[in-house]
């Protein structure tokens, strides 16, 4: 993960409004649950369940209760990644909506009129409204091995701990199949239709564009890949060995630049910081840019260094999904675009 957010993510240790009488009385009353696993609202399916249900997740720890979970909260992401599977959610945290009102790219097809959004940014999240929703589990990504959840405050964790259980998808160090196989697994868990066509459908094309991925690296192995996310202020030349997007490309076969070993050691390895006067200190031939809200999009990038770069001069940069949903069908046109960048690309550095 890369740019301004992992920022915030590292000064948060490495890893990017109601009353409070009225929450207090919600928390007393609701007891003190431990912050362990969760689910998500898998419509009929969930409320029809009478069994138990059970999810061991990425931090080892297995929630259990009496039938699957229908009143859900997630992180925007993962609840995207759960609507691909027919699961939906009904309250949110995360970037969800942008200022124009419409759905953040995080969002992916769900419906946002149709969720309670708990907190649209960073360190936002409102525990009250959230205690109305009666949630049986939060669901959320977690960056680092302590299992943090990812968009849950560290200054309300506790009284958001207190009123469900959590479970932890986990995004960090390891390839990108791991993580679609757990949410796979996930969704299942909490009455997905894995067997419908929509997902058998995307599983196939995710593997299709993964040996076309693999096919392109192969027969272009000098083109050199940079994956980068911009600020007003830096420009972030991300790393690939915690990311499971990068992670998985170069396990493909794509030839990545690589941060210095330096330069990587204040973030964790995550990403290194470059002044936009030193923009050029890395040779690339495409340039996959972080297309999340919190990141300057290349459209509005001025830096005369950054338009000097010759893979910008070729119009060799594209999109990159810095936290990919984690549905194969989200994941199917990141794929398939950078083959075909690489397929295309004159080689220019």
């Amino acid at each position: 993960m890369s740019n301004a957010r992992t920022a915030r993510f590292s000064r948060r240790g490495i890893l990017a409004a109601g009353g409070a009488l009225g929450l207090g009385a919600v928390l007393a009353a609701c007891g003190d649950g431990d912050a362990k696993n969760g689910g998500s609202d898998s419509s009929a399916a969930a409320e029809e369940s009478s069994g138990p249900w059970s999810f061991k997740d990425d931090r080892g720890t297995t929630v259990k209760l009496d039938k699957v979970p229908a009143n859900i909260v997630a992180f925007t992401g993962v609840a995207a990644a759960l609507h691909d599977y027919g699961v939906q959610v009904k309250g949110v945290f995360g970037p969800t909506k942008t200022k124009g009102g419409e759905a953040d790219v995080q969002a992916g097809d769900m419906d946002i009129s149709k969720v309670t959004i708990l907190g649209n940014v960073w360190d936002q999240f409102n525990v009250e409204k959230y205690a109305t929703l009666a949630p049986e589990i939060l669901i959320s990504t977690t960056f680092d091995d302590a299992g943090t959840l990812w968009y849950v405050p560290e200054t309300s964790k506790d009284k958001i701990a207190k009123l469900a259980p959590s479970v932890a998808v986990s995004v960090y160090d390891r390839q990108l199949t791991a993580s679609l196989e757990r949410m796979w697994e996930l969704a299942e868990s909490l009455g997905g239709d894995m067997k419908a066509a929509k997902a058998t459908d995307a599983k196939k094309r995710f593997e299709e564009a993964s040996e076309r991925l693999r096919q392109a690296a192969k027969a272009n192995p000098d083109i050199k890949v940079m994956a980068g996310s911009a600020s007003a202020e830096l420009f972030y030349v991300s790393g690939t060995n915690l990311s499971v997007d990068l992670e998985y490309f170069k396990a493909l076969g794509v030839n990545f630049v690589e941060p210095t070993e330096k330069a990587k050691e204040p973030t964790g390895g995550w990403f290194e910081s470059l002044s936009w006067e030193n923009v050029d200190q890395h040779k690339a031939d495409i340039i996959i840019m972080d297309d999340r809200t919190s990141a300057m999009q290349p459209a509005d990038i001025t830096e005369a260094t950054w338009k000097k770069l010759p893979a910008v001069k070729a119009g060799q940069v594209i999109g990159r999904s810095a936290e990919p949903i984690l549905s194969y069908d989200k994941c199917v046109p990141q794929i398939e675009a950078l083959a075909e960048a690489i397929e295309k690309a004159k080689k220019v550095s």
